[in-house]
């Protein structure tokens, strides 16, 4: 019995599709990084129930690296700050944030799911995960369909 015990623990050890992930740690700082690109999603648009409203991507400096070259090292980190889209008077400006997705590359931590480790923070909570364990589905599924660009939708704006 010990040495079934020994061996499981060792595998558990070894093998880190058995060992849970890390968690992704919030960016703080992250409106200090470069800023990729803001986009604004519409009622209408097919994704527009989950993520209508106001989009600002930001990245570290390991991140701007993956977007010159295409290949993004461990250590970048991408951020989706989403907020509410308030029109009023021909005008869109931002309201409250919905959330705050990030997206931080480790190979080694996130094998499952391209190398890239995926949580999103309840609107200014950085303590209120909405990911959790259910990044492969709720984040990595839908990347899949990016693994020649790394798992990225993004593209640097000039």
């Amino acid at each position: 019995m010990s040495r079934l015990l020994a061996v499981l623990l060792f595998a558990v050890v070894v093998n880190p599709v058995l060992a849970a992930e890390p968690e992704v740690a919030y960016p703080d700082g992250y409106r200090n990084w470069h800023h990729v690109k803001s986009m604004v999603i519409e009622n209408g648009h097919p994704l527009f129930a989950a993520f209508g409203g106001i989009h600002h991507l930001y990245a570290n400096d390991l991140a701007m690296r993956g977007y010159r070259t295409g290949a993004f090292p461990d250590g970048a980190v991408i951020v989706f700050d989403l907020l509410e889209a308030n029109a009023a008077d021909n005008a869109v400006t931002e309201g409250v944030r919905k959330v705050v997705g990030v997206m931080q590359k480790d190979a080694a931590a996130y094998p499952t799911t391209g190398g890239w480790g995926f949580e999103g923070f309840a609107g200014d909570d950085k303590a209120k995960r909405v990911v959790g364990g259910n990044a492969a589905t709720a984040c990595f599924a839908c990347h899949v369909p990016q693994k020649a660009r790394d798992y990225v939708y993004s593209n640097l704006r000039d």
